[in-house]
């Protein structure tokens, strides 16, 4: 009898413990506890193991266990959460802001309470785009100096000038900054990149051109008494199936500054997502460099997927950086399989870090400037930190008629290479400008907010030399001009004595029009541009009527503003920016605005100027 009750017991025992170590699937949800935002990036670890995941941009994660495991759910400036898995395989969790933590940021790099977290294998903070737990020096990062527009009178100066970008590093640049728990410097901050990471739902071009350009005015939000223009433009896009083929080249820095696991092999994971999305008539090479320059992978159709993710996950960083060299070489390869009427691009992938052969921002820049007259574009593709160049990345993209994006993780790769896969490759309008006059009847003064190193001197709107941004199938463009009304008393706008020998700056028409806009463009195969106009009417609408585009791009901008904490930014506010953007947020798929808002709360809690001020009064 006791032999059996023992057997009994004995077998109850061993299902229990069967039961708690079966293997499972876990799926769940991270959300921020008071916005009820997902979190994207959040680290998820099983305890004691080197298992790791992090979660997409809904915040969703899967990750492979058992029963009994417990997870630890760790991102930096959040209290760090663990959970023991249950009968439930759903976990879905949400994290707290740790102001105390926040506090507690080490100037060099990583939050003291980062350094303490449980240990995450290498390919989990490759991932993530952050490097495992150590110190990092960011004074080593250059970025190009930016003097803010200012404000000018249309009596005499009337017209404004520049180039579209459509650029986006910057957001994911300052993205990662603050998720490594430090406030970014100013010069990081290009605000028109800033509000051009999101789409905005403009329609779709109907007439003969490319591109259709739409406005909206209003109030502005935190300059009490000045108008806020918002210029919004629409690419046509291009169905998948309809695409041109590419001819493409990786060209990829292995130098020894590439070893990092949020270099190079982030670079392999990302380059991975765009083979998915290549078609038979698509080719790929592989070009490398670091102390000399050299082909891993000669042009291959891009339905042999394992032959070039193969030559992908062989890449082994080593050596100093001959970027010049390897450009050359990626060109020379690209010119050779040129495809007519194709997409023919060197996609760069570095940390801008060039130390050997042609290095200086001037040499690069008149290597693409000629190379680009081949055909061939150049994208940019930044990864890393400590030693980021920005600098000689952004002037690479502009000059080489590409786009520059900084990938911070595999999420942001997977944006840049699968939801904006023809925006990112495939060129509908090239060399596109705008020129504004504004009509001084209506306008005392005017400012383009951001595009700082895009501004143009008025005669280059004419010159079709001249190069300018570049506009991909499906792409938008978002400008916004902060405007001083006739009537409204500014300190911005500094006093400049009349003209004495022009006309009178009394305007006698009856027109009611605020602004010409004028938009040129060439196809991208043609060197001759063409042009169309658009007037605005002085007709405000107000603000809470206004579309979800300008509330949720006045919001991205007026967040620009503090974090470079402008002098144009009047009475902003996070607390203002979070509510313009909760109630400008209709579609939002994958999740890009509201981890906007989850972003603007972090910089709220990183920002010392505050405190500063506080202390101050």
């Amino acid at each position: 009898m006791k032999t059996n009750l023992f057997c009994l017991i004995l077998s109850v025992f061993t299902l229990f413990a069967c039961a708690q170590s079966t293997p499972v699937t876990v799926t769940g949800v991270v959300l921020e506890e008071v916005l009820l935002t997902p979190i994207s990036g959040v680290a998820i670890i099983v305890k004691g193991t080197n298992k790791g995941t992090t979660t997409d941009l809904n915040g969703q994660y899967s990750l492979a266990a058992r029963r009994g495991d417990k997870l630890i759910f760790n991102f930096v400036g959040y209290q760090t959460v663990e959970r023991t898995i249950g009968k439930d395989s759903v976990v879905n969790v949400k994290l707290k802001v740790a102001h105390d933590a926040l506090q507690e940021v080490v100037v060099t790099g990583l939050s003291k309470r980062a350094a303490k977290s449980a240990a995450a294998p290498a390919s989990s903070f490759a991932l993530m785009g952050t490097p495992p737990p150590m110190q990092m020096d960011f004074n080593a990062e250059e970025y190009k100096g930016i003097n803010e527009n200012g404000f000018h009178n249309p009596k005499n100066n009337p017209l404004t000038t520049f180039s579209i970008d459509v650029d986006r590093a910057a957001y994911s640049n300052v993205r990662r900054l603050l998720n490594l728990g430090q406030f970014p410097q100013k010069d990081m901050v290009r605000v028109e990149e800033m509000i051009n990471y999101f789409d905005y739902d403009y329609p779709q071009p109907k007439g003969e051109h490319p591109v259709v350009l739409q406005t909206e005015l209003s109030d502005s939000p935190w300059n009490k008494g000045l108008k806020l223009l918002h210029i919004g433009l629409q690419a046509k896009t291009i169905p998948s199936d309809n695409l041109p083929a590419s001819n493409l080249v990786f060209l990829v820095d292995v130098s020894g500054s590439m070893e990092m696991p949020n270099k190079l092999p982030l670079v392999k994971e990302a380059f991975k997502l765009l083979v998915n999305q290549l078609r038979p008539s698509d080719r790929v090479a592989i070009v490398v460099y670091a102390g000399a320059a050299g082909t891993v992978l000669p042009s291959t159709p891009g339905n042999q997927t394992s032959t070039i993710k193969d030559a992908l996950d062989n890449l082994q960083a080593g050596g100093s950086t001959a970027g010049g060299e390897g450009i050359k070489l990626a060109y020379k390869i690209a010119q050779d399989h040129f495809i007519k009427g194709g997409n023919n691009r060197v996609i760069l992938a570095s940390d801008g870090d060039f130390n050997v052969g042609v290095s200086s921002e001037g040499e690069l820049q008149r290597l693409v400037e000629e190379k680009r007259k081949s055909g061939v574009y150049l994208s940019v593709l930044g990864f890393g930190m400590g030693n980021y160049k920005d600098n000689k990345m952004e002037t690479l993209a502009d000059k080489g008629n590409g786009n520059y994006a900084y990938i911070d993780n595999l999420q942001e790769a997977q944006k840049v290479f699968v939801h904006e896969f023809g925006g990112t490759l495939f060129t509908v309008a090239k060399d596109v400008k705008l020129q504004l006059e504004f009509n001084p009847k209506f306008v005392k003064g005017y400012r383009l907010i951001g595009y700082e190193n895009r501004v143009l001197a008025n005669e280059d709107f004419h010159d079709d030399k001249k190069d300018a941004g570049e506009m991909g199938s499906g792409h938008t463009v978002t400008a916004l001009y902060e405007i001083i009304p006739v009537g409204v008393e500014s300190a911005y706008l500094n006093k400049v004595d009349d003209l004495k020998y022009q006309k009178s700056a009394e305007v006698t028409t009856s027109s009611d029009e605020l602004v010409t806009i004028k938009l040129r463009y060439k196809q991208p195969d043609s060197e001759t541009s063409r042009l169309f106009e658009v007037p605005v009417r002085n007709a405000t609408i107000p603000l809470a009527n206004t579309s979800n585009n300008f509330r949720f791009a006045a919001s991205v901008a007026e967040w620009g503003l503090l974090l470079r904490s402008s002098e144009f930014k009047g009475e902003a506010s996070y607390g203002q920016v979070i509510d313009l953007a909760k109630g400008a947020i209709s579609k939002d798929p994958e999740g890009y605005r509201a981890e906007f808002m989850r972003l603007v709360k972090l910089a709220q809690s990183l920002d010392t100027s505050k405190t500063i001020a506080k202390k101050d009064e």
